[in-house]
């Protein structure tokens, strides 16, 4: 199964942490759309505001299931290798959840503060393979 990455295009931070996971995963599992792609957004009935709330993961079969902010970070992170034990790991240690809620939200709310804004948006090596269609409310 293949899952579509969105992330904040502009956010030095975010663009980064992509990249890296274009290096490790090579389009294997995961496509990447940035929030700024209104076009490809509107297929799966989003829109570059539903990003405000943070990155989200979408499986390719059946983009209803979906996982937004951290819950987004611990889907990335339990389908690469080994890691489902991690985030077992993670998530039996009480607390620990919240606080990387937490902490995401923090990260997400000053990213362009803390880690700078690009000048324009990056396009992943591997972008999503999404069939175009001239009327995003057909898409199912």
């Amino acid at each position: 199964m293949k899952y579509h990455v969105i992330y904040d295009g502009n956010c030095n931070l975010c663009v980064t942490l992509t990249q890296l996971l274009e290096q490790f995963d090579r389009g294997e599992l995961f496509d990447y759309i940035p929030m700024q792609d209104d076009r490809t957004l509107a297929q799966f009935h989003l829109t570059p505001q539903d990003g405000d709330a943070g990155m989200i993961v979408l499986e390719d079969q059946n983009p209803s299931h979906r996982w937004q902010g951290s819950d987004a970070v611990e889907k990335i992170a339990e389908l690469l290798p080994t890691g489902d034990l991690w985030m077992a790991a993670y998530r039996s240690i009480p607390g620990l959840k919240d606080v990387g809620d937490q902490v995401y939200a923090q990260v997400r709310d000053h990213r362009y503060e803390w880690f700078g804004k690009r000048d324009s948006t990056y396009s992943s090596a591997y972008p999503c393979q999404c069939p175009p269609t001239s009327d995003p409310s057909t898409v199912e």
